[in-house]
């Protein structure tokens, strides 16, 4: 099932084995909403550390039945964050989700080399999915909140998240754009180089089950008209499923100015960990999180 749209998520994970999600620190009203909902629309289980009582105090402010969920009390949000990956390593979880604590304090949690949940040597990226009204199909962008500076090894590796991402939302074979200033190959911007390496491995075989091309330009990318008048040639131009961005900036504000002045909606998670981990900012809205788990539940 190809899907177009982000709600179409939820009718695809009716056909999938529910999992449990571990909340690390659900001290906020959106996290809780987003989680409720989740949990009302039959995608996940859930269980919430944090402050008991302050999580069954916004459950009765937004009108939610507390006993929906699993609450573990442990008010300090470094010891619920650990307290969270730890049910992932007991398997007593299968996700993990970002709660009111800041990213830097998540991550840790998540990298802490005797009780997180990755492995030596893992590459962790953020994949994003977005849909904007403007563009005819969801495109899944890396990497817009881990990665400064991705090496060519790293882009290898971000790529097979982003093919992942895209298979799993329906795309038969992903093509994925390596993302420029300019289409053209200009051998003194690294981001061209790594661009036209990865086109040709992907003409060689090396990089599976995907047509990636580079360097394009955003608008080579993502739209036909600019294709034409730059007789930009190639399968990917101007209906690229994908976006590699050369580093954390570009990815970022595409990302920010795609949500803020676009009105694109999102899902979002870090790939490379053992288990999919939701991570949205502490400002996003209950619905771009409820999509975040939805997400991480189809990649779980």
């Amino acid at each position: 099932m190809s899907i177009t749209k982000l709600d179409q998520m939820f009718d695809l994970l009716k056909s999938k084995p529910k999992k449990r999600l571990s909340v690390a620190f659900a001290n906020d009203p959106h996290t809780i909403e987003a989680v409720y909902a989740a949990v009302e629309k039959g995608i996940v289980d859930a269980t919430l550390t944090g402050d008991e009582a302050v999580i069954k105090k916004i459950c009765q402010e937004h009108n939610m039945d507390a006993g929906k969920f699993e609450i573990l009390n442990e008010p300090n949000e470094v010891k619920a964050a650990t307290l969270a990956v730890q049910l992932i390593n007991e398997g007593k979880a299968s996700l993990l989700m970002k709660g009111s604590l800041s990213t830097d304090k998540y991550m840790r949690a998540i990298l802490n080399k005797t009780a997180g949940i990755t492995n030596e040597g893992a590459v962790l990226s953020h994949v994003t999915v977005m849909e904007f009204a403007s563009y005819h199909k969801l495109l899944t962008i890396s990497d817009v909140a881990i990665i400064p500076l991705p090496d060519l090894k790293q882009k290898i590796k971000m790529i097979g998240y982003l093919v992942n991402v895209a298979k799993a939302i329906g795309v038969e074979k992903p093509k994925v754009a390596v993302i420029a200033a300019t289409e053209q190959m200009l051998a003194g911007m690294p981001a061209c180089v790594d661009g036209a390496i990865l086109a040709k491995m992907s003409d060689r075989g090396q990089i599976p089950g995907c047509l990636v091309d580079g360097p394009l330009s955003l608008d080579a990318a993502i739209d036909m008209e600019s294709v034409q008048i730059k007789k930009v040639t190639g399968p990917v131009a101007g209906d690229a499923d994908c976006l590699l961005f050369p580093n954390i900036e570009s990815g970022n504000v595409f990302f920010k100015g795609g949500t803020k002045l676009a009105g694109a909606e999102l899902a979002a998670y870090v790939a490379g960990a053992r288990v999919p981990c939701v991570l949205t900012s502490r400002g996003d809205s209950a619905l771009t999180k409820t999509y975040s788990i939805a997400l991480a539940a189809l990649m779980a």
